[in-house]
């Protein structure tokens, strides 16, 4: 049976990878051997200590001539600055840089919470400054309480304006914030057992959740904080907000919120509305289930939901929404490292195709790729490495607009059935995949065109982090044990060795080239070879699953 027992046994290398992958974005070799040997418990411990921001807040290098530097920091009306999409592009760049510099549990935590309270960043979540509150608020909560995350995001000046609460009024409700929130961020819909009845919920409950979250308006100036969170939140206009009583349906017991006539009022009708969804059970289940399908696999059997699910949904509950004692039981369990069957190699291990996002920070922090420092170079990080060629050209070529999903769903990698993660390769998207690691070892955009401002060393890596360099049968056993979930057999052993000795070449050839390089520090015979080598091995099938 599917077990939440934890792992006894210490880590191996391919349970290290397997951790480390799926609870980081940061993929290292040094990192590996740190968790090999730990038990999981104590590496996941080992990644969840919160720390503070690396990068502590973006800077616009543009114009040249006068930049923004840190407008999210500057009293200024935040839609006052030009160039909102860059800004919001460079937002990002803030963000993915604390993500693949730390090694924590936290920023994998934060990215699932905007799969769960999506905004997309340039679908009308309004100025760049609002999506950066946002970022930082999921950052916040990541390791935390889900329940209060979701009575904070409703004041998210980005989600207000996102979804159009900041429109709801008394005398005019809007309810898309309210049905989204139900049917999207929270409980979910459940099968339709009637008109207008989804088991879970009902129109009625959208319409009178709509009437409870009137009157919330977005703060343009941010000159509203939370108190909890020291971050610019919206307010209340009560003269907007519906102080009648509201009734719900018999989905939740048929419970009434006292309609209530003052700002404090109205946040007490927020809380009321909140704990009353978190209150049923298949609350729990839903982020139970969107918890498996982010770090385990995209699709399971009954054994798994009454094994796994529901026992995590408890627990959950115990702890009134705190996610971490969930994520550490789940991250820690036999479960997790497919070890609670005789066949450990048959469901878990390499199930997920890697977003664009995790290729890309894994490729980035395992070969030690060289991008511009924001703190020294930020026009070349910010703008010319991040936003023209990550941002504008890999991410869209990739198939995944980075933090700016088409649906307030999210990405269908996430949430849409049948396929799930097999969204993220595809026709479409496989050039975009396969020609970033091609435009990091070239230092040539070969996506779409220009510079990449970075460059992976393919000969600096295999020098500093392969024991067995001079043996191309060692040496490519032991890249494929960094890079791929398994381990590879001597067939594919054979097909990469290729890359390095011609065909009908014996194999020490190339122990004579790697034994000039050495001596000689001319690496254009080892470069070459390595760098077709490391093509092949990164776009193979293999490297596309974790």
């Amino acid at each position: 049976m599917a077990s939440l027992n934890p792992l006894t046994s210490s880590l191996d290398l391919r349970k290290a990878k397997h951790l480390l992958r799926r609870a980081t974005f940061n993929f290292t070799k040094e990192q590996l051997e740190v968790f090999t040997g730990m038990t999981a418990t104590q590496a996941i411990d080992s990644i969840t200590t919160e720390s503070a921001y690396i990068l502590p807040e973006p800077y616009d290098p543009l114009p040249t001539d006068n930049p923004d530097e840190f407008w999210t920091s500057s009293e200024a009306l935040p839609n006052s600055f030009s160039g909102q999409a860059r800004k919001r592009g460079i937002v990002t760049a803030w963000w993915w840089y604390n993500a693949i510099n730390q090694i924590s549990l936290k920023h994998k935590l934060s990215f699932f919470f905007h799969t769960c309270f999506t905004v997309a960043k340039d679908d009308g979540a309004g100025a760049s400054t609002y999506y950066y509150d946002y970022l930082r608020l999921l950052d916040f909560y990541a390791l935390g309480n889900i329940k209060t995350l979701a009575k904070k995001i409703t004041l998210d000046n980005a989600m207000l304006d996102y979804l159009d609460n900041t429109q709801n009024n008394k005398n005019n409700p809007n309810e898309n914030y309210a049905r989204e929130y139900l049917e999207l961020f929270t409980i979910l819909k459940g099968e339709q057992i009637g008109p207008e009845n989804y088991t879970n919920y009902t129109e009625v409950d959208i319409q009178q959740a709509a009437k409870v979250l009137s009157g919330f308006k977005q703060s343009l100036e941010r000159t509203d904080i939370d108190p909890d969170t020291n971050i610019p939140m919206g307010y209340v206009n009560i003269d907007q907000h519906d102080t009648n009583d509201k009734t719900f349906s018999s989905a939740f017991g048929n419970q009434v919120i006292v309609g209530r006539d003052t700002e404090t009022g109205a946040f007490e009708e927020l809380d009321d509305f909140v704990e009353m969804v978190f209150a049923q059970p298949e609350t729990a289940k839903a982020y139970c289930r969107k918890l498996y399908r982010y770090f385990v696999k995209s699709t399971w059997d009954e054994e798994v939901e009454t094994d796994i699910i529901e026992p995590l949904a408890q627990l959950l509950i115990d702890n009134d929404y705190e996610i971490l004692p969930v994520v550490k039981t789940l991250l820690s369990s036999e479960h997790f490292y497919d070890a609670d069957d005789s066949d450990a190699t048959d469901e878990i291990i390499g199930s997920i195709i890697k977003s664009p996002l995790q290729l890309l920070s894994e490729i980035c922090s395992m070969f030690s790729v060289t991008f511009p420092n924001p703190s020294s170079s930020a026009l070349d990080y910010y703008y010319n490495f991040f936003y023209k060629f990550i941002h504008n050209s890999y991410f869209e070529a990739s198939g995944m607009d980075f933090f700016n999903p088409e649906d307030v769903a999210g990405y269908p990698a996430y949430y849409q059935e049948p396929n799930f993660d097999r969204y993220w390769f595809s026709s479409n998207t496989i050039i975009g995949r396969y020609k970033l690691v091609e435009s990091l070892i070239e230092e040539k955009n070969t996506i779409t065109s220009g510079n990449t401002y970075a460059s992976l060393n393919t000969v600096l890596f295999v020098k500093n982090k392969i024991a067995n360099a001079q043996d191309p049968n060692l040496l490519i056993s032991e890249i494929a044990d960094l890079l791929y979930p398994e381990s590879i057999d001597t067939d594919r052993i054979n097909y990469f060795k290729s890359f390095l000795v011609d065909e009908g070449y014996p194999d020490y050839y190339w122990t004579g080239v790697w034994n000039q390089y050495l001596s000689s520090n001319d690496d254009i015979t080892v470069k070459t070879r390595l760098d077709a080598l490391i093509i092949a091995m990164i776009n193979a099938a293999e490297f596309q699953l974790m």
